[in-house]
């Protein structure tokens, strides 16, 4: 999972999109990168880390022009190294080739195989660099027939920005797993993966750019281009449960409102008889603490405080970063816990490490029970469409039952939102909506990234 930001016709293009990319940080902290370009020369920086530990007043003052793109990086396919950041930048015989993907493709090794037998050489082991090699050797005129034909055969998961020369390109795969928005401002075409980044430029939301749609803008001004064919509609379902921040609207709807929803029909399934008071783990959870509190009559209350200078602890590349983030992200409130009867409210378990913490820090704040419940169903496949859940013998939910994982985490009951549930809680939902990694329906066959093993 990766944030994206781009913008075409702005003087202060690159730090416009650095004002974006904060607001998308939570969709990646790996690396982030900007690029921009000026009279045809293309200007760009990447760096490991946040935006705010590289990216300050003197960077910017370097990357001058009226279009940029940025992207904050969680790796999904390819290690988390320098090599790998994105926006990535090539020189081709027409000119530049700038690149922001979010997702993953599923057939990335069987092009990269077909290009590096006709001779390209990558620098990099992210899936996303075969669609740069494609781009520079598309024989189409305008830069948005080039993209189309890059993108002919390219299977899974994508939204993506993309500059050739002076043309910003925005488009998303036919499927749409992937949200991005598309703004104006003062005359400027602006690009997100989430609306809220739009909002801190002052961007006012136009629309999503739509599955299977290619977006050129350039000085002539905005044109379109649909991708031959039709696709099912299969978009990620977790963007809402956990992944979106929830001031955002993503596949044209609120994520506050889906969350609250899901926090309501997880009450409707799973009440907590006799209990005292419902907290979230936050701050993905909050909102569906919150419907939980308005279906059930409980009392919502913030029973964990959590430590806002650390970041998201699933998007850890590794499981020992995990592990020391959550012990410094989140204290319990005992003032109160001691003595209650409690409903622990949280979005998804993954591996349950964070989880079963979080259960033992309650009771050891004086917390009589604690009845977990779950705004998602049980993770029990990895996904192969942009969020690195892992594989299945790291899944909690694939490798034991509900009282199992209850009896693991240590808690007096557990309840997890049913899938039907989930779907209809949704904006458009209950159709059009990937649950491969709660269902087990994969839409496409399984990934030849590396089989799954990272490239890198």
């Amino acid at each position: 999972m990766c944030g994206i930001f781009g913008i075409s016709g702005h003087d202060d293009a690159a730090r416009l999109t650095h004002l974006g990319l904060y607001s998308l940080q939570h969709r990646g902290q790996e690396s982030a990168g900007i690029i921009a370009v000026q009279d045809g020369k293309a200007r760009g920086k990447v760096a490991m880390g946040l935006m705010g530990d590289t990216f300050g007043p003197d960077v910017l003052a370097k990357l001058p022009g009226r279009t940029a793109l940025g992207h904050t990086r969680y790796s999904t396919a390819g290690a988390s190294t320098i090599e790998n950041a994105q926006p990535a930048l090539v020189q081709f015989r027409g000119g530049h080739i700038a690149l922001a993907h979010n997702g993953n493709l599923i057939n990335a090794t069987e092009i990269r195989d077909t290009l590096e037998a006709n001779g390209s050489i990558f620098s990099s082991t992210m899936d996303s660099e075969v669609i740069v090699h494609r781009l520079a050797r598309a024989m189409a005129n305008r830069p948005e027939e080039q993209l189309a034909e890059a993108l002919e055969g390219v299977e899974g998961a994508y939204a993506l920005l993309v500059v050739v020369n002076d043309t910003l390109l925005a488009s998303r795969d036919p499927h749409g797993w992937r949200p991005l928005a598309m703004g104006t401002l003062n005359g400027a075409t602006v690009f997100a993966s989430e609306t809220c980044a739009l909002d801190i430029v002052g961007a006012t939301y136009v629309r999503d750019v739509e599955p299977g749609e290619i977006i050129a803008v350039d000085a002539s001004g905005v044109r379109t281009l649909h991708m031959a064919g039709e696709a099912p509609l299969h978009r990620c379902v977790f963007e809402h449960v956990y992944f979106a921040r929830p001031d955002s609207r993503v596949f044209g709807g609120s994520v506050h409102r889906a969350r609250r929803e899901l926090g309501r029909q997880l009450a409707l399934e799973h009440p907590a008889a006799g209990a005292d008071l419902v907290f979230a783990v936050p701050d993905s959870s909050n909102a569906a603490a919150l419907g939980f509190s308005d279906e059930s009559g409980l009392a919502l209350e913030m029973a964990l405080i959590r430590n806002h200078y650390v970041g998201r602890t699933f998007i850890q590349p590794t499981q020992a970063g995990r592990d020391a983030k959550v012990k410094v992200k989140y204290n319990a409130v005992r003032e109160i816990l001691d003595g209650k009867s409690v409903v622990m409210v949280d979005d998804s378990i993954v591996r349950g490490t964070t989880t079963r913490g979080l259960v033992a820090m309650v009771r050891a704040a004086g917390a009589r029970e604690v009845h977990l419940r779950i705004a998602s169903p049980p993770i029990t496949g990895s996904c192969w469409y942009g969020i690195d859940t892992p594989d299945k013998k790291e899944l909690i939910g694939a490798n034991m039952s509900v009282d199992q994982i209850g009896t693991h985490l240590g808690v007096d009951s557990l309840g997890y939102l049913s899938l039907e549930g989930m779907l209809g809680s949704v904006p458009g939902g209950p159709d059009g909506f990937c649950d491969a990694c709660f269902s087990g329906r994969y839409p496409t066959r399984a990934p030849t990234i590396a089989a799954k093993q990272r490239l890198g």
